[in-house]
């Protein structure tokens, strides 16, 4: 036993932890705003709170990215801190950045009103049973679920501290921590509450095999390499003899627990049916932001705990992309649903980041300069501006019984709001990867990342799936553009400004970082390594 004097409190570096600490300080204090705040305040202050804490957390991740060259040791750039737990170095700043603007966003999509007739898109009372008297009530008094505000800032901070986990433990927390509140958010959807109740409870069962996995896996290395610490199982698995079954075992493990979250084949079930039934607003943030969490987390752990093996999980990484790439792009074309197309479509995309992920090394370029690190961090951004948008534009069309989301509602949308029409045509040749654009800019880096690394089979069978992918983006172009509505046709409601903001920022950064990805690629390069 330990006695009191022996014991020594851990350091904490509060300043090099702050982005975090922002957001989860302000995830509670919003818990608080919902126990003694008015109701008829609540959402002025969280909205306001939100607005704050992350602009707050960027300003304090672009301080402690900026600090990162006063605290290099030798080639590495970055700190240890939270007593071993956390890892700041740039890669882990270069995600916090991305997924603090990818929550600003999405706060602005949380926040719309103007869409439901002056309440929230989240329904009045998510403990009312749908079509009941209770739900009835709670509609009629135009009541609002503005829990949702902290319940994104805790996922967020779980997103946060996923991808800078220096051991299995922190990593697992952080998975939960993160996947707790969207499984609440995926249920609150206002209007087909029975289809968002299904969403949830699908995620719920989705995430709980991903935890299952995860933590099995985690059991598996901890008794391979007798710590937590991923520079202490990266010593292990570096000064192994031979193979070991507990080993590939718990790194087989721990990957299908990622690859749940990130969409990937086959782990992808109910995927496409949480997209579908979650509000719009929490598909988007959950999309885009999810995928970068679960990617860091991935290129930290196989980079750094498990790089000495990485001859062992290549394999397994070509035939999980391969299978991925090919789902997510077949499965799509015979789709009837905008939302369950955007579902399919991430699926692929995950299988074009994996192509990234068996790349060249960190720290080393192939014929056009980019290394792997450098290629995933540049396509989730990519990724995650075309998917946010997307789906906000999705929120915007609309017909008797709320959004329509069924394709055949969208035909003749082009002549319906040609703005409209033509804003999301032009993400989804973003998202096929058309010159010009940033999804074509992602794929050339994830490509060239690939055949630096000797994958050129799979950046073979990545381009003919980006052909077969580019069918059902241009079907969908078609259809608003040349085919008749059916019956009154689609309509468009006019949002506030919040989602116009987001709409018209997703468009900007698509075309930008088609036009000049320079300086996103070059601070993607900047991040530099993952430190152990």
């Amino acid at each position: 036993m330990i006695s009191a004097a022996e014991f020594e409190a851990p350091n904490l570096e509060y300043a090099l932890l702050s982005p975090l600490l922002i957001v989860a300080g302000a995830a509670v204090l919003g818990v608080l705003v919902e126990a003694y705040a008015p109701r008829h305040l609540r959402y002025l202050v969280q909205v306001g709170l939100t607005l704050l804490t992350v602009v707050g957390a960027l300003a304090a991740t672009v301080w402690v990215g900026l600090s990162l060259d006063t605290l290099a040791e030798d080639r590495a750039r970055g700190q240890i801190a939270g007593a071993g737990s956390v890892a700041i170095d740039g890669p882990s700043v270069f995600l916090w950045g991305t997924l603090l603007v990818f929550a600003l966003l999405g706060t602005l999509l949380f926040a719309e009103r103007q869409l439901e007739g002056g309440v929230l898109g989240f329904a009045g009372q998510a403990a009312a049973l749908p079509g009941t008297e209770a739900e009835r009530e709670a509609s009629t008094r135009g009541l609002e679920h503005t829990e949702v505000f902290p319940l994104m800032l805790f996922a967020l901070s779980g997103m946060m501290l996923m991808p800078a986990s220096n051991d299995l433990l922190t990593m697992f927390v952080a998975l939960e921590v993160l996947s707790l509140p969207l499984y609440l958010l995926s249920g609150l959807a206002r209007r087909r509450r029975l289809l968002s109740q299904e969403a949830a409870l699908k995620y719920f069962m989705l995430g709980a095999f991903s935890s299952g996995f995860f933590i099995y896996g985690i059991a598996l290395v901890y008794g391979y390499a007798g710590s937590m610490q991923l520079s202490d199982i990266s010593e292990a698995v570096s000064g192994r003899a031979g193979g070991s079954s507990l080993l590939l075992g718990g790194i087989a493990m721990m990957a299908v627990g990622l690859l749940f979250k990130v969409g990937a084949a086959p782990f992808h079930a109910w995927t496409p049916d949480v997209y579908q039934g979650a509000p719009t607003a929490v598909t988007a943030f959950m999309a885009a932001a999810t995928k970068v969490a679960a990617f860091g987390a991935m290129l930290r752990l196989f980079y750094v705990a498990f790089g000495g093996a990485r001859w062992d999980w290549t394999p397994m990484i070509w035939v999980v992309a391969i299978l991925t790439m090919v789902v997510g792009s077949v499965i799509a074309l015979s789709q009837t649903d905008v939302k369950r197309l955007l579902a399919y479509s991430a699926i692929a995309h995950s299988g074009f980041i994996l192509t990234g992920f068996v790349g060249a090394q960190q720290g080393s370029s192939g014929p056009a300069g980019i290394g792997s690190v450098q290629a995933v961090l540049f396509y989730l951004v990519t990724y995650g501006f075309m998917t946010i948008a997307a789906f906000a534009i999705v929120s915007v069309v609309r017909d008797g019984s709320g959004e329509a989301t069924a394709l055949t509602r969208w035909a003749g949308l082009g002549k319906e709001s040609p703005v409209v029409a033509g804003v999301f045509a032009f993400l989804l040749l973003g998202m096929a990867g058309i010159p010009l654009t940033s999804g074509f800019t992602g794929k050339w880096a994830v490509f060239a990342s690939a055949l630096a690394g000797g994958a050129w089979p799979l950046v073979v069978v990545a381009v003919l799936m980006s052909a077969v992918a580019a069918f059902f983006y241009i079907r969908v172009i078609v259809l608003m553009y040349f085919s008749e509505p059916v019956g009154e046709g689609p309509t468009v409601t006019m949002p506030s400004g919040l989602t116009t903001i987001v709409i018209a920022v997703g468009f900007t950064a698509t075309l930008l970082l088609g036009v000049v990805p320079g300086p996103v690629l070059d601070l993607a390069g900047a991040a530099g390594e993952l430190i152990r």
